[in-house]
This record gives structure tokens, sequence and C-alpha cells, in this order.
């Protein structure tokens, strides 16, 4: 529970600092605005074809009686229209981030140097960068895509399907929406796609927490484009805390020294202050002799060993 509550309070953190820095935020909803003018464009060729798209798929009731044929062809563009928006919605931030990776990427470089050591990114050109970030967004959507299919078959279940699966359909899509959104800062620190949803997956109550209400937000138009900066900034901020902090070692050896690598010896003064120095051809004083032990009769030395 303390850990829902945290990914909720990310989410306010992120939308607080793009408040914070007005520029930032407005740089942030230029992907978000191509995005959105792109799928309202699909969306209304959806709408526009769906007639003829109907009457394609449903050849069998050219010849059937009105109402029915009429009535069955409505259902089909219901359903198809519903089914495009839902697919809009789970696609809206993957394609969003493809499309602005230079921006977030900036974005969220600023967020960390506000908050200090940011990590610096991969030395790679930006068309690799790209490629690597649409075959990660492919992978979480196939992974999307096979929940979303049990959910739809577990639908048809009686009063379940229609109460507690839709919750659950919300929550992962919450999951793999936070995966999506901390690509980028994970994505500098070179973090792979699996290690990425292993680190989720053993905090899914942060991540269920952080995107879920996102999630339920991105369902009312164009509140998307305008929270898309925050979540980006709160994502950043999420992973700042997730990921453990990679400095720590070398502040340890600005401390203390360095430390020597596994089996070998450290350098000299590595751990304490350097041995004292001597002059040349002269080592360390030598201790002065012990006294040589007494020999009269009533001493050790003049006894026999024990035994004899």
């Amino acid at each position: 529970m303390r850990d829902l509550v945290a990914g909720m309070r990310y989410l306010g953190k992120g939308q607080r600092w793009v408040a914070q820095h007005g520029r930032w935020w407005g740089f942030g909803l230029i992907p978000a605005l191509i995005a959105l003018v792109l799928y309202v464009a699909v969306l209304t060729v959806l709408a526009l074809w769906s007639g003829d798209i109907a009457a394609w798929a449903t050849p069998f009731a050219d010849d059937w009686d009105e109402p029915w044929q009429g009535l069955l062809r409505g259902v089909f563009v219901g359903l198809l229209f519903a089914g495009g928006l839902m697919l809009s919605v789970l696609t809206f931030t993957a394609v969003t981030l493809l499309i602005g990776d230079p921006f977030y990427e900036s974005l969220s470089e600023k967020v960390e140097e506000s908050e200090g050591n940011c990590p610096p990114s991969p030395d790679r050109p930006l068309w690799q960068e790209v490629w690597i970030a649409l075959r990660d967004s492919v992978h979480v959507l196939l992974r999307a895509a096979g929940f979303g299919i049990l959910l739809f078959v577990l639908g048809f279940v009686p009063f379940i399907g229609q109460t507690v699966v839709p919750a659950i359909g919300f929550c992962v899509s919450g999951f793999f929406l936070a995966v999506e959104l901390t690509s980028v800062a994970m994505q500098r620190r070179d973090i792979p796609v699996r290690e990425r949803l292993r680190l989720l997956r053993g905090r899914k109550a942060l991540a269920v927490g952080f995107g879920t209400p996102i999630v339920l937000l991105f369902l009312i138009p164009f509140i998307a484009v305008v929270l898309m900066p925050g979540a980006v900034a709160g994502a950043t901020l999420l992973v700042r805390d997730l990921v453990p902090d990679e400095q720590a070692p070398e502040q340890a050896a600005g401390q203390g020294g360095a430390a020597a690598p596994y089996g070998q010896m450290a350098a000299p003064g590595a751990y304490g202050p350097p041995p004292a120095s001597f002059p040349p051809n002269q080592g360390p004083p030598q201790a002065p002799p012990s006294p040589r032990p007494p020999s009269g009769p009533g001493s050790s030395a003049a006894r026999p060993p024990a035994g004899w």
C-alpha cells in the first residue's frame, strides 16, 4: 500500500516540476501535439470508412432485410471505432515517446540535473537510439497485448467480467504504461528492456500506482497532451529512486582511496597513511638485542630440558 501511494506521488512530483519549469513543459508538448494530430487524422479516416469496412467484413448480411442488416453493421461499426479508440489510448504513449525521443531525453536530463548527479547518455548515434526505443516499445506492446487477450476472454465470465476484470485491466495497462514512461531514464542508464521489466515487477505496486492514474486521465480527450511532459518528469524521478546509485563506489574511493581489483593488493597508502621512508642504503632501525639470559645455577638456561 505504501508503494501504491508513493507511485501516485511521483506523478504529482512530475507535474509539479514541469509547472515550476514552464519552458520545459512547453518543450515537452511538441511531440505530444504531433502524435495527437496523427491520431485524430487516423480516427477520422476510420470513422469515414467504417461503413464500407463493415459491409466488406459482413458480406453474408447483404441479403438480410432491414432493420437486421443495419443493426448488425451498426454494432460492427461501434465495436470497430471503440477498438480503434482503445488501441489509440494504449499506443499513444509509445508513439509519442518514439516521435519525441530527443525532446523527452532532453527533458529527462534536465530533471536529473536539477536533482543532481545526471548519468551520461550512452555514446550512440540518434538512429540507433530511435531503433532501440522502437524495438523496446514493440516488446512491451506484445506483452501487453498478451494480457489484453486474456482479459478480453475473461470479460465474458458473468459478474467477474463486468467488475473485477476491468479493474485488473486498468492496473495492467498502468503497469505497462509505467514501463514505457520510465524507458527514457532507463535507456540513458543503458538498462535493457527485460531488466526494466524485472525491476518494475519487483515493485509492482509502485509501477501500478504511478501508471494507472495516468491511464484513467488519458481517457479524457486532450488531457494526455497536457500531462505527458509531467509524466516523463515523474517517471525520471521514479527511476532515480528505483535504480541504485552507481556513484557510491566512486564516493567511497574518494574518501578512503581507490579500492584494488579483486585478487590484487592495494596500492601503498590506499587504506591508511603511507609507510615511513628511510634514507637510501639503510633499512628500518633495528630493535635492540635482548639481554642474554643468565646462566647461573638458578637460571632456566642451565637446567636440562623437561623429560630428561
